[in-house]
Parts: structure tokens; sequence; C-alpha cells
């Protein structure tokens, strides 16, 4: 009944009313193609993108520059050749006519070279209407480029000058960069004040869906400058600043009436930032490295502040997140996570702090700028995130306090890396700072591969330091997620990952609680978190991923932030480690979860979701950098259950009693390690086809009934008793195909081409040997039938 149904925006209206809108959304989608070796970024009826951002504005011109910033925090607006997403080498006519996923700054860059709306528009077929605002984007970008000086671009009519480029979505970082005012952070900085002094700021606007017809209650907010005035007031009148050279709380919280009480000035800051309310940003577009996972510990903590009596602000531009549900927390900004604007919301709503550690890499990243602008930021303070986010400082600070990491070095030149290189021998790790998902990190195993490595790490580090440090084989690779408190571990989980390091860790099969790492590794790594921790004075989320080999633990790297695996923490072991890290950071009394890892009578597997299916080309293998784009988590009373729960939740299909299992391993290690499990396959009775090494790798040393393929050439190499045949025609169900340990070039493409097919025609593939094993032992006990369990009944087995 529309006419007894109340609108939830309005509170006012009730749902028959014909919505009016005095605003414009834009959603854009965001890729990750780059991340995929071979694979095509053209686009078509079939969905590539990872995610998506939404856009609030008054002008079509404000939101798709918004959107572009959202979509990728690399870009300071739309640009064309400035975006670095344009190529040199192809032809602008055929960038224009391909539809990609940067096309859309090839257009850009067509306009901005002065190619008329027309002349796009038949190489595009996108309409002239928006063509004509992309134009008025590069028009006004022109004009302030051929000026190349503040003062002169707003010598005149200054106000209208700067008011009209804000409405056209211009952030001060690019008026700072078309104005030549380097370096840019301290340029954008500049414009805001140029800016803040002419009375160019944004107004705070309501999404209330009949454009101030009637009054409206939401909470649901975005910034614009098409506007004079705000639709919701400020209880203050400016927030908690700091100094820039202290990240302390504000001198009023310190500086009480003497006579009165420690505890009773504890208590007013306490209410006094309850009064003023805590920001919270979000985990912004859905991407490889950044997901779901974000937003729970974004939501977690928003709603630990709701029931602490905090009023809560969250910063977000993901419209597929419960974060950006209206009624999730006391003030909704749908806007982009820039300098810029957090400032501007910071400063509007006189807030207490900010919490950077609960929404992924790009708050944190925002830590340090948010910080020296003054901002309070709740938690580990920014100097310390840097400590840890900066290899160099970390790796330095590592060695001062006596706990074990691979060798490194500091790249200042890539002859250095390579005679580095040379000096602890290949492979070496190439590790760029303040990057999520291990984003250009690399895997070198000779000189050619290290300089192409350099290239691709230096794109995206910008200044920031990189460091090469020799890349330990066969280690394991064991995660530390925990809370502190002035360096004080809380509470804390330690789990194992079944794949050896080199697979990033998102892209890892983790176990929980950790089932074979040794006591004395158990120790080893407790002492050394501890050590970090109190020498990083952490308070709130961390987490920590070290490498073992037998007995010797080293450090990987430390993040001063929620990681990935907080929620399967916090369910595995049903204890919620946000609300805990949360109340720490606000500055409240916490007490620790009672957690005893060894009384845990299950475990919970985490496995990786892949989208290979859709990504034409893309080569399905694992590395260094992630590639997964979701996650999924089984229990089960032991390890192998719950790893093949998990391997079965994501869709991965089990081969069926007696069917082929084809079976390609490039190094005689791992076919070694796989030797019991290819016997174990063949006692249940599947048939065991192999290329050619592989074949009489088996039969010769443990007499195996296995039938040889012949490795593919190229993809059309797929005659009769070859091993595209056999996927594509011989029925085989499932393959495993180990490349990893040869650098041959025919056996690399062989892989590819044999993984490629497999996932191409369906079939299940395993393409880590550790996983294999596991999957094999899973499959003889036959734990594919098993009896489904509630949550709640392995949390009674914990609590008993």
């Amino acid at each position: 009944d529309l006419v007894t149904t109340r609108n939830s925006v309005t509170k006012t209206t009730t749902a028959c009313f014909e919505p009016s809108l005095d605003y414009c959304v834009l959603k854009m989608p965001r890729w990750d193609l780059k991340k995929f070796n071979r694979v095509s970024n053209k686009l078509g009826s079939s969905m590539l993108s990872v995610g998506e951002v939404m856009a609030i504005g008054r002008t079509f011109e404000e939101v798709m520059q918004k959107a572009c910033r959202m979509v990728n925090p690399a870009l300071d607006g739309i640009e064309g050749a400035g975006s670095g997403l344009t190529s040199d080498e192809i032809p602008l006519e055929e960038q224009l006519s391909t539809p990609t996923d940067t096309r859309l700054f090839a257009v850009q860059r067509a306009l901005e070279e002065g190619w008329g709306v027309d002349k796009v528009h038949d190489l595009t077929k996108i309409d002239k209407w928006f063509l004509s605002k992309l134009q008025n984007i590069a028009s006004m970008r022109n004009a302030l480029v051929k000026s190349g000086n503040l003062e002169k671009s707003f010598a005149d009519n200054a106000v209208d000058r700067m008011r009209t480029l804000k409405i056209a979505g211009f952030s001060d970082r690019q008026i700072a960069n078309y104005s030549n005012l380097l370096p840019l952070q301290q340029g954008a900085a500049q414009v805001r004040d140029l800016r803040k002094s002419l009375g160019v700021t944004p107004c705070v606007k309501q999404i209330d869906t009949l454009a101030a017809e009637f009054p409206a209650n939401t909470n649901y907010l975005y910034m614009t400058y098409s506007g004079n005035q705000d639709d919701v007031s400020s209880s203050f009148d400016g927030p908690v600043m700091d100094s820039a050279d202290s990240f302390t709380p504000r001198k009023e919280f310190q500086n009480r009436v003497r006579s009165v009480s420690m505890a009773e000035k504890r208590h007013d800051a306490v209410q006094e930032s309850k009064d003023r309310g805590v920001i919270v940003l979000g985990c912004g577009a859905y991407c490889i490295g950044s997901s779901v996972e974000f937003d729970w510990c974004a939501v977690s903590a928003v709603r630990q502040l709701r029931k602490d009596g905090f009023k809560s602000i969250i910063i977000n531009y993901n419209p597929e997140t419960v974060s950006t549900d209206y009624d999730e927390s006391d003030r909704l900004y749908f806007e982009e996570m820039s300098l810029e604007r957090v400032l501007d919301i910071y400063e509007r709503e006189g807030a207490a702090g900010v919490v950077v550690s609960v929404g992924g890499q790009i708050p944190n990243n925002l830590a340090g700028p948010l910080a020296e602008s003054g901002a309070h930021i709740l938690g580990t303070s920014a100097r310390d995130i840097e400590r840890a986010e900066d290899r160099r400082q970390f790796s330095d600070m590592l060695d001062d306090l006596g706990v074990k990491q691979p060798q490194w070095s500091v790249l200042s030149s890539k002859d250095e890396a390579v005679e580095f290189s040379n000096k602890v021998g290949f492979p070496v790790l190439v590790r760029p700072s303040f990057v999520l998902s291990g984003a250009a990190m690399r895997v070198a195993s000779d000189e050619t591969e290290l300089r192409n490595f350099l290239d691709l790490a230096a794109d995206v580090a910008d200044d920031k330091p990189i460091v090469v440090t020799k890349f330990i084989l066969g280690a394991k690779e064991i995660e530390f997620d925990g809370v502190a408190n002035g360096g004080k571990i809380l509470n804390y989980a330690i789990g194992e990952h079944l794949e050896n390091a080199g697979v990033h860790s998102g892209d890892a099969t983790v176990i929980l609680p950790a089932q074979k790492l040794y006591v004395g590794t158990i120790r080893q790594i407790k002492k050394s978190a501890a050590a970090i921790a109190k020498a990083l004075n952490i308070t709130g989320p961390f987490n920590i991923q070290f490498m073992g080999i037998e007995n010797d633990v080293m450090v990987i790297e430390c993040n001063l932030r929620a990681s990935r695996t907080f929620p399967f923490v916090s369910k595995t072991l049903n204890a919620n480690f946000i609300s805990l890290a949360t109340r720490a950071m606000c500055g409240l009394n916490v007490t620790p979860y009672n957690i005893s890892l060894l009384d845990i009578d299950y475990v919970c597997v985490k496995a990786p979701m892949f989208s290979f299916t859709r990504l034409r080309g893309a080569d399905p293998t694992l590395g260094v950098e992630m590639a997964s784009t979701g996650e999924v988590a089984c229990f089960g009373d032991d390890a192998h259950g719950a790893f093949l729960q998990s391997l079965l939740a994501t869709g991965f299909k089990l081969p069926k009693d007696g069917a082929p299992v084809l079976i390609s391993i490039a190094s005689d290690p791992f076919r070694h390690e796989f030797a019991q499990s290819a016997q174990t396959l063949s006692k249940m009775g599947y048939k065991l086809l192999g290329t050619p090494g592989t074949a009489s790798f088996y039969e010769d040393h443990y007499g195996l009934d296995i039938t040889e393929v012949t490795k593919p050439v190229d993809k059309d190499d797929s005659g009769p008793g070859s091993a595209l045949e056999a996927i594509k025609e011989g029925g085989v169900e499932l393959v495993i195909n180990i490349s990893e340990g040869t650098t041959r070039r025919d056996e690399i493409t062989a892989g590819y081409l044999v993984r490629r097919a497999a996932v191409d025609f369906g079939i299940g593939l395993i393409t880590n040997v550790k996983c294999a094993v596991w999957l094999a032992i899973a499959m003889g006990k036959g734990m594919e039938t098993f009896k489904a369990k509630s949550i709640s009944e392995f949390y009674s087995l914990h609590k008993n």
C-alpha cells in the first residue's frame, strides 16, 4: 500500500510521492585487469569489473571527476595523457574505437588535444551530451595549464573562477598540479588556503528524494559547491585539531583544571569525544585486495561506537556496502576519501578524531597527510603507521630490535639492486611501500626480471622506498592478527598458510587455529609480535606476516590496520576483534577476550575465490601479488575436512569415480612431494594421465599406471594423445598443474595452455602442490560426504 507506507528518507511523506531529485549520481565500475598475466582488457557483454563507486553532486562534471578519484585514488580527477592510462604507442583513434577499461581517459586525452565532439562521437558512439560535458572539463583544464601560475589564474574574479572550477569537480591537487605547485601535497594545501580565504567552501546537502519540497530527517549526506547553505547543522564550531608536529590529543583535553582528578579528566575527554563524534573511513571501492572484509571491519567499528555512546560519522562511496546504509551511522557522508574531502568533513563536523585503521590501505595511507594537516588520528599514531609502512624504516627497526628478517636492501639504483641480488643469490623479492594486495610486488629469478620488476615497482611506489629482499624458498607463511592497547597485545590469533611463502596472503588457504607449527615457532612469533607492538606503540588492530623454516622464524611485514583476515579470525573464535580495537582506540577501558587456542576443538579454513573464467586469456596461477576476488570459509572437525568443504564452497568440482585426472608437474622435488597422493588417487580408481616428464617420473620411480599425453606447443595443438585433447574431449575432470620450480620457456608456455584450457572448460584446477596433496588426502578419507553443522554447534565445542 503506497499510500500508507512511509518514506524512510523524508519520514514525512508516503511512498506514493513521485521522486524529485536535485542531485546527480554517477556509478563507475572498477577494473583490476592489470593484475593478471596475458589477460585481455577489452570490454564486452561479460562483466569484468570487481567493484564500483557512486559519486553524488549537482553537475555531471562534478560527479565524473569525483568518480575518477574514487575509483582510482592515484588520480586527481579525470585526466587524459596526465592519467598515465593512455598509450603513446597505440593510435588514439584505435584507443577510442575499442571499448577497454581505459577508453574514458583516451576520450579525455582527445578532447584535451582539441578533437571535436563530433569526431570523438563518430569513433566512440558516446552520446554528444556527455562528450560536451567532458569537453567543458578539458577546456577548463587547458586554461589552467596555459596559465601555469596560481596567482595569474586567479588575478581577476578570483571567487567566481575558483567556484566555477570547484562546481566542475576540480580538486585542490588538480589546480595545484596545473599551476606547477610542487610537491603536490604542499601545493594542494596552498590552493586550499587560497580557496578558504576566498570563502569558497563546500556545503552539506541531504539526499531527500523530493528536492527539498518537504522537510527531510535523513543523515544521508554529500558535499557540493553548487549550493550556498547547509542542509544540516553542526553542534561544534571546530574539530579537535593537533599541531602539525604533534600527534597528541588537543591541548584542552590535557590541560583541564588542575584540581580535577585524573579520572575526571579522562571522563571529560571521553565525553567530549562522544559528543563531537568520531569519523570512520570506510573501505572505498571493492577491488582485488580490498573487499567486503574491510566493510565488515568499518561497520563493526561504527556499531561499537554507537553502542558506547559515540556519535558516529562514516565516509564511504561504495554503494555495495553495509556501511553506506544510512541507518548504520549517525551521519553518512557518501563522499570521496581524498585528503581534501576528509578534512572538509572533519572541520565541518567538529569531530574528535578519525579512525583510519579499519577500512584497508586507502584510509591508512591518509594517516600521515591528515595528521600533518592537524587532524587527530585515533589509535596508533601516524608516525608509527609510517614506520611500519615504510619498508626501510621498518627493516631498520627490526634490526634494532634484533628481530629476524630476510636480508634486505633499499633501492637507490638498478645496478645496486643487481649487485645486492647477486650477493645474496636469486630469487629476490621486490617490495614497494604503502601498497595494498602486493601491488607491483614480484619475485625475480634473474637480472632481466629484476630490472623489469623494478620499473613496475617505481611506477606504483611514487616517491616511497622500494626494498629488495632475499626470497626464501620452501618457507611456511604464518599470519598474526592482533589487537593492542598502548603497545601491549590484548588478543591475537595465529593462522598458518597451506601454501608456502610466495603466494599472497589474500590468495592463500589459511588454517585457524594453526595445525602444524612447532611450539618453539609459536613462542618466537609471540615474542617478536610483542616486541614490534611495543616498539610501534600500537593501539588498535594490526597484522604481522611471518615466514618459518623448521624453527627459524622471520618477519615479512607489519600492517598497523585491520587485515582482510580479521572477519575470518573474529568469526572463527567467536570474538569480535574490531569491537575490542575500537574501544581501545577511543580511550575506553578494555578487557581482552578469554581465548585459549589450544582448547578449540574445531578448525576453520579460508579459501580464495577467483574469477579466471571471466578474464579472457588470464593465466590462472598465483604469486606474491593478489589475484583473488573473494573468499569463503568453512568449519570442520579436522583440518582436511574443513579444507575440502571450503574448496567445494568456491565452486570447485570434484572428479567422479574413475574419471581421468591429468597431472603435470614441472620439477622433481614437487613430483616427489606429490607421489604418495598420486598413488592414493590411483588406488581410488582414478585414471591418471601425465605429460611426458611427469608420466615417466612416476612410472620409473613409483611404478604407477599413468598414461602419457603430449604437452601443447600452442592453443591449437589438440590432436589425439595431447593434453589439450584430453581436456577438451577426453573427459578429464581434474587438472593438477604445478609449474613452480622451472624457468624453461616451453614448460611455462605449455603449463599456461593446460591451465587456461582447464578454466575455459570448467574443469577443477589445482596449481599448488600443497593444496594438491591436501585434496588427495581429503578425497582418500572420503570427506566429500559430511554431516552439516550449524556454527553454534562448533562454538559450543569451544565453550565446553
